[in-house]
């Protein structure tokens, strides 16, 4: 029996590792008979990815940093693989001064790299998008309850995620004239290389764990179960929704 992402195509932004959120999304689109294309910022990110992931999945360079660079990378992905069917958008940086220290330290330029990196970056990334995705497609970012919540060291990471967020409704609403359904998953806390800038962020993993309903923290494959019934027809009737995978951490 074919998954219920046989026959489609995605791509998937923001994989770092084996143990980034997006791998796990990666993993699950696979098992359900989906393919997948992933993006990388530079050269020495794309080594990284080549030392795991399989010669027969795509890489294209895209740099979310210039406008420029996400137009050509999409042109580059519909020349050479035709239209798609869904986008996992999994970006967010602010510098290390910015992430570490409490937010009425943010500078103007921290502030508006942070927004820049971890907010923008959808907005344009559906803008040029836009011509290659399929009806029925879907547009996923991934986001925290730091959000809405003034979580410990957090800092102005919690700012970008709530304009993220925002972004969500506003695409959801425009883009769904098109037959684009746009959503967010709101993670919960994972150990990945992101975390790691987070300050005492060891902290937040013991805490969020004592946090889940069973004390058991969310995996990478849980979330990426999600992410992947996110992209499918399944989900046709969800548009402009954030969707909590933290195991019930935001309830407490």
């Amino acid at each position: 029996m074919s998954g219920f992402l046989a026959g489609k195509t995605f791509v998937v932004m923001g994989v770092a590792n084996k143990k980034s959120i997006a791998w796990g999304a990666v993993q699950s689109i696979l098992a359900q008979d989906g393919k997948v294309i992933l993006t990388y910022r530079n050269d020495r990110a794309k080594k990284r990815l080549q030392r795991f992931v399989p010669e027969d999945i795509p890489l294209i360079e895209i740099d979310v940093d210039e406008d420029e660079n996400i137009v050509r990378g999409f042109d580059e992905i519909l020349s050479e693989y035709g239209k798609v069917d869904g986008i996992i958008h999994s970006i967010a940086y602010a510098d290390p001064d910015t992430l570490t220290q409490g937010l009425i330290h943010t500078t103007k330029e921290g502030y508006n790299l942070a927004q820049d990196i971890s907010a923008y970056s959808f907005i344009a990334v559906a803008r040029a998008a836009r011509k290659i995705l399929n009806e029925g497609s879907s547009l996923l970012t991934l986001t925290f309850f730091g959000s809405t919540r003034a979580i410990p060291n957090y800092n102005m990471m919690g700012v970008a995620k709530a304009a993220l967020e925002s972004n969500v409704r506003y695409l959801a609403s425009e883009l769904g004239q098109d037959g684009i359904r746009v959503n967010a998953i709101s993670a919960g806390a994972v150990k990945t290389a992101s975390i790691t800038g987070i300050k005492q962020h060891n902290t937040l993993l013991k805490a969020s764990e004592e946090r889940t309903v069973d004390n058991k923290g969310v995996t990478i494959d849980e979330i990426g179960n999600v992410a992947a019934f996110l992209l499918s027809d399944l989900s046709s009737g969800m548009i402009g929704d954030i969707v909590y995978v933290d195991k019930g951490v935001h309830l407490v």
